[in-house]
């Protein structure tokens, strides 16, 4: 491929988790005043590596012929600092060897340099490249941070067009002002942002938003009326909501935040509404994406002749929309809970030692099985081995195995064990056995389950999560949790039930 060829958004993927905290069991606990709606809350098994792993395997499900050569992962809460978070989405998503991965962290302005980078690179080498964006929000105890902002990830492919992927939107132009000036920080260490007074940091926006989408209209050839889907994201809520109104867009264009329902999220905000526009869209429409942050980035995309192919095949795989995964998750997340998830509250830990942190060479040795859930084929007799094996317990053959990807596969629950007396930061435990379409069988431990609606037979999938973290190293593996449970698919019930 050249540089030449006309490139542009191929697939996309957004990722909410399954929990949700009424902002009314806030005002409660706490006795202050009761907000409304709900917001997005990652499980305690959960992060922005394992959230952008999700976003990520929902863009490339969607994805045909090669891998995308480069991945850029952005958000404000790394797992990890001095070592790369995205090669660990790499991994989860059996990324090429050949295929770099890198990190661009530290603040909300992060996920525009990663959408940017993918766009860039698959314009100037004529290949594709993956970028995800993730934020996991939290602040202090019945802060408005707390309340109004949530979790979640997005995540897209760019790239040359092509029969099995046609280019769904194309980037038509970008501006971008910059200036310094203290609006919301965090120094290392600080587990909570601070903001500067909102009056002020709505008074140096809306200029810097102005100066910027007027230049990009400039460069795209067309006025803000000419707009037709308005992407406006930031967490300088009245920053935003008043430089959107300056811009002349019709009202109408601007698209939903959702917040009211999942809250802000962050860097991942602007991913999630771009995913909503692109599902709404018509061919030759334009979609604006205003990102507020340490200054202003506006990019106009349009809309190809392919966007109404592309969201039918979306719809032919079985894939929800953004609005579907708004309206999925369970709502009755205790307050409580969520403190101990997040660290706010310090709960008395189980009666037993630590766990041991996992050890660099062992899991280097097993990352195919670890980080992908591949398992082996006996070529001899077609036995299928969860965890890969050199030696086919059927017949006895060694070493004449085909690798085979599970982490994508549908199992239904075989039997399952409900355990109220092991520990867990959200219990109880639920074990199951599951055997997976297409042979193979495993026992793994079930997440973002409700017990009482679970049944033998019940449809899971897997999901990438933190199994325990010792030490300052995370240790990832896979769970399954019930199809329908989020919104990836494939069940209209909510827990999957069979």
């Amino acid at each position: 491929m050249t540089g030449n060829e006309r490139t542009g958004i191929l697939a996309w993927g957004m990722y909410l988790p399954y929990w949700r905290l009424q902002r009314a069991a806030i005002g409660a606990t706490l006795g202050g005043p009761a907000g409304r709606g709900t917001r997005a809350v990652a499980s305690y098994d959960e992060d922005t590596t394992t959230m952008g792993v999700e976003a990520a395997r929902r863009a490339l499900r969607a994805l045909r012929g090669s891998p995308p050569d480069d991945l850029y992962f952005a958000t404000p809460a790394p797992t990890y600092l001095d070592k790369t978070n995205a090669t660990a989405i790499h991994a989860a998503v059996e990324l090429p060897e050949w295929s770099g991965a890198y990190d661009l962290l530290g603040s909300v302005r992060s996920s525009v340099a990663a959408l940017r980078a993918a766009q860039t690179q698959a314009a100037s080498g004529g290949t594709r490249s993956l970028a995800v964006v993730a934020d996991l929000r939290t602040g202090l105890a019945g802060g408005p941070e707390e309340r109004d902002s949530g979790d979640g990830a997005a995540a897209f492919v760019f790239g040359p067009g092509s029969t099995d992927n046609p280019i769904a939107a194309e980037l038509v132009a970008h501006a971008a002002v910059s200036s310094e000036f203290l609006d919301r920080w965090r120094i290392p260490g600080d587990a909570d942002s601070q903001v500067w007074e909102e009056r002020f940091g709505q008074e140096v926006y809306v200029p810097l938003v102005e100066a910027a989408a007027a230049e990009a209209w400039r460069r795209a050839g067309v006025v803000a009326a000419d707009i037709d889907y308005l992407v406006l994201a930031g967490l300088h809520v009245r920053g935003v909501q008043a430089a959107g109104k300056s811009l002349g867009t019709r009202p109408e264009a601007t698209v939903a935040d959702r917040s009211a329902v999942v809250g802000n999220l962050g860097a991942a905000q602007a991913g999630m509404l771009l995913a909503d526009a692109l599902e709404q869209a018509a061919p030759g429409d334009l979609i604006a994406v205003v990102v507020v942050a340490d200054g202003a980035d506006v990019s106009v995309f349009r809309a190809t002749d392919a966007i109404t192919e592309v969201q039918s095949g979306r719809a032919a795989l079985g894939m929800s929309t953004v609005a579907d995964s708004v309206g999925a998750g369970r709502d009755d997340l205790p307050y409580a809970r969520f403190l101990t998830w997040r660290g706010g509250l310090r709960r008395e830990p189980p009666r037993r030692p630590d766990p041991e942190r996992a050890g660099a060479p062992a899991t280097w040795r097993v990352t195919p099985w670890k980080s992908g859930f591949t398992a082996s084929d006996c070529r001899a007799c077609g036995f299928r081995h969860l965890p890969p094996s050199r030696v086919c317990l059927r017949c006895r053959t060694i070493d004449e195995m085909d690798p085979v990807r599970m982490a994508d596969a549908v199992g239904r629950v075989a039997t399952f064990t409900v355990d109220h007396l092991a520990f867990s930061p959200s219990p109880p435990v639920v074990g199951a056995v599951v055997d997976f379409e297409g042979g193979g069988r495993y026992r793994c431990e079930m997440t973002d389950v409700d017990p009482e609606r679970l049944a033998i037979g019940s449809q899971v999938e897997m999901t990438f999560r933190v199994l325990s973290t010792a030490k300052g190293i995370h240790n990832y593996f896979w769970k399954a949790r019930p199809v329908g449970t989020l919104t990836d698919g494939s069940g209209d019930e909510r827990n999957g039930d069979a």
